[in-house]
């Protein structure tokens, strides 16, 4: 089935002519009529409604970005310390502008992240917006640790509720069973819930599509109040294809739908890749509409299926926030040849030979040194700029000037240490990696090139 049947199917008629003007094709939306590409209004942001009719704003701030003084981030400047007063400003213009959905976890940025979250978000009146955090217990999964970690989350967020709780990151084999049931912390969660410490309880799913299945099952006993997914226009259909241990968005977002789960979308953007396309994908969307940013085409074919009650987006700058916020306020619904056209990007992006890396840094630190996220985001950068050299142009000149520019450029990005020619295959990564990259092949693959680059210099 493809998308716009699936739609058509899931919508019917209730998302047609006037409701799909008002909600990205959703009747449940709420919105002011009006898009500007040129301001972000005022009062239009475009919301969806949880479990208990708590109305969330569609696009959500992911709180696992954010930026650090001096610029940079936590990857080229292990030692730097986040930019409060820059958060606070982008807390502030997100707020004003309707967003309430803000998602944050005990591991992201080194365990800065809720603390920073808890700052920006306390200045704020307690009714303006909302929190999810998670149980990250992926190292040590005992009672008591994994309780400790959901106390501390209480106490850096500053608060005496959590709006949304997630089981975070499950999907490898017995994964769920021993970090969440065995040792008894989902008891223990439940009661939380039922004690309204915690006002919805989910989980968010990286992996088997076993273990989901195991789990979306488990509804009719636990009555998950939410769940968290990866879904964008290339894993709708190619998530499985590009890594075969990931599941297709489509599976995924079809069960939940089944069982009226309401979802969250994380990864939007492909860590930012869908915003950055290379020149002939970037092309085809900019020639239909060239005002619309490129992350705004994400954001709308996500606000197109009715089930999704926020999509994240983790905003480092304030123009990230603007420009999201824009395409929220209001969304607007995709017609079936935009549609259409965003089917033909995903297949030729799927086909493209880049690393699935979405620098979630789960797999940092390397034991080793390496930069692990900036030598894959170093490697798309190139090949998205048409500075990788392609198989049969090595007597040509634009041969010459892709070596000339990757070489130069890749010193100049990642220190030599750090570098890919410094992994040994240790294989520590292979376990934190939710896209399940062969990371270690990736690294000597990259290597391999670049050492065929200097090669041809001689």
């Amino acid at each position: 089935m493809n998308r716009r049947d699936f739609l058509k199917g899931m919508a019917g008629a209730a998302v047609a002519g006037a409701a799909m003007a008002a909600g990205c094709g959703n009747p449940n939306s709420k919105q002011a009529e009006g898009f500007s590409a040129t301001e972000v209004p005022l009062g239009k942001m475009t919301y969806r409604p949880d479990t208990h009719g708590q109305q969330v704003s569609l696009l959500g701030f992911g709180m696992m970005r954010l930026p650090v003084e001096g610029g940079g981030d936590l990857r080229s400047n292990p030692d730097a310390k986040l930019d409060q007063e820059l958060i606070n400003r982008m807390v502030d213009y997100a707020i004003e502008h309707g967003v309430n959905y803000f998602d944050t976890a005990p591991v992201y940025l080194k365990g800065m992240s809720e603390t920073a979250t808890g700052i920006a978000l306390s200045r704020h009146p307690r009714d303006k917006w909302l929190v999810a955090t998670k149980m990250s217990n992926f190292r040590n999964w005992t009672y008591e640790a994994s309780i400790e970690m959901y106390h501390k989350s209480f106490e850096y967020l500053q608060l005496d509720h959590i709006d949304y709780y997630l089981l975070h990151s499950f999907g490898g084999e017995g994964d769920f069973q021993k970090r969440f049931l065995d040792n008894g912390v989902l008891d223990f969660l439940l009661k939380e819930r039922e004690a309204g410490r915690i006002r919805n309880l989910g989980w968010s799913f990286h992996g088997l599509q076993e273990e989901f299945d195991k789990v979306v099952a488990m509804h009719d006993k636990y009555h998950w109040d939410f769940a968290q997914i990866q879904m964008n226009y290339v894993d709708w259909h190619y998530a499985h294809e590009i890594e075969p241990e990931n599941v297709n968005a489509e599976h995924l977002y079809t069960e939940l739908d089944k069982r009226e789960i309401p979802i969250v979308i994380m990864e939007p953007l492909l860590g930012g890749r869908l915003a950055t396309l290379n020149e002939a994908l970037a092309a085809q969307l900019k020639a239909r509409e060239p005002e619309r940013s490129l992350a705004s085409w994400s954001f709308r074919y996500l606000g197109m299926y009715p089930r999704i009650m926020t999509s994240l987006s983790g905003m480092s700058a304030m123009e990230h926030v603007e420009d999201n916020v824009r395409s929220h306020c209001p969304c607007e619904p995709l017609t079936d040849d935009q549609m259409a056209l965003l089917e033909r990007v995903a297949d030729e992006f799927a086909h493209f030979p880049s690393v699935p890396c979405t620098a979630c840094q789960y797999c940092m630190p390397c034991p080793y040194g390496l930069d692990i996220p900036g030598i894959f985001s170093f490697y798309n950068k190139s090949l998205m700029e048409g500075n990788i050299a392609t198989e049969g142009t090595v007597e040509q000149k634009e041969f010459r000037r892709a070596r000339r520019a990757f070489l130069t450029s890749y010193d100049k990005s990642i220190e030599r240490l750090r570098q890919a020619d410094h992994c040994i295959a240790c294989g520590e990564c292979l376990t934190h990696c939710p896209q399940h990259i062969a990371i270690p092949d990736k690294m000597r693959m990259i290597e391999n090139y670049t050492n065929t680059l200097k090669d041809s210099l001689v």
